[in-house]
């Protein structure tokens, strides 16, 4: 059963009980206001003493692969450089 607090606002807050296996059931309003669906996944984290459950949405980046191959060649440069400095001061020169 869940106990729902309206008190003529939109519900944003709800009462809710631990089932078997720690499962929580969101009300239906609270999901349609976070537009969270099922198999939509959610971040849980414990602050101030408080269990906050937010939508997990993850961030897209548009990369240029060009720019990613200059990048990655040009660390890959870096650490040859520094294997090689490492090299120069391990081994002893003839």
């Amino acid at each position: 059963m869940v106990n729902q607090f309206n008190l003529g606002e939109p519900l944003t807050r709800a009462l809710l009980r631990v089932g078997k296996k720690g499962v929580v059931i969101i009300p239906k309003k609270l999901r349609e206001i976070l537009s969270v669906k099922e198999g939509d996944e959610l971040i849980a984290e414990v602050s101030g003493g408080a269990l906050v459950m937010r939508p997990f949405k993850p961030k897209v980046v548009d990369v240029d692969p060009k720019l990613v191959e200059k990048m990655l060649s040009e660390e890959s440069r870096l650490e040859r450089k520094k294997v090689e400095s490492l090299v120069k001061k391990v081994l002893p020169r003839h």
